[in-house]
C-alpha cells in the first residue's frame, strides 16, 4: 500500500502517534523522559516548533510547525526512531522491538480556527478519556505554558 501525506512548507500539523497494541508505556515518568529527550533532540536534527502537545499513557498529540524543508513525516520517523533506540538501551532490550504502531494520523491545519480547536483538543484530551477531571491537573501536557501566555484561566486548588 503506497501512503501518500500532503505537506507544504511552513504548514502546521497535528499529529497522533500511538503505543503498539496501546500499551501504557507513558504511565512510567521514566518513558515520558525519554520522549520529551528524544523531541528535543530531534529538534536538533529537523528544526520545528513544538506549538502544543499532550501525553498520554498510550499515545501522544503534537502540534508541529516545522521550520525548514524538512516534512512532518521525517520528524516523526527520527523521533520514533531515535526514541526506540533509547528505550531499548534503557531497558536493555536487544534484538528487534516494535514500540510504536505503525504509521501516525496527521492533520494539516487549515485556518485559525481549526488550529485553536486543536490546541484545546490537544489540551482537553486527559480529561476525555477520564485521566482527570481538570486539564491543569494533567502534568505532560503544554496546558500550563498556555495558561501562562493568558489562553486559559487557572484555578490553583
Amino acid at each position: 500500500m503506497n501512503f501518500h501525506r500532503y505537506y507544504q512548507p511552513g504548514q502546521i500539523v497535528f499529529i497522533t502517534q500511538v503505543v503498539e497494541s496501546r500499551s501504557p508505556s507513558f504511565a512510567d515518568p521514566s518513558i515520558v523522559s525519554i520522549l520529551r529527550m528524544t523531541w528535543r533532540n530531534v529538534r536538533e536534527l529537523h528544526p520545528f516548533n513544538l506549538l502544543a502537545y499532550v501525553i498520554l499513557p498510550d499515545h501522544f498529540h503534537f502540534l508541529i510547525k516545522p521550520n525548514s524543508d524538512t516534512g512532518f513525516s521525517q520528524i516523526m520517523h527520527s523521533i520514533k526512531m531515535n526514541f526506540t533506540i533509547a528505550y531499548k538501551k534503557q531497558m536493555n532490550i536487544s534484538g528487534s522491538y516494535t514500540f510504536w504502531q505503525k504509521r501516525f494520523w496527521d492533520h494539516v491545519i487549515r485556518n485559525e480556527t481549526d488550529l485553536e480547536n486543536h490546541i484545546h483538543y490537544i489540551h482537553f484530551n486527559p480529561v476525555k478519556h477520564g485521566y482527570v477531571t481538570d486539564s491543569q491537573h494533567w502534568e505532560n501536557s503544554s496546558f500550563h505554558e498556555w495558561v501562562k501566555r493568558g489562553a486559559y484561566q487557572s484555578i490553583i486548588t
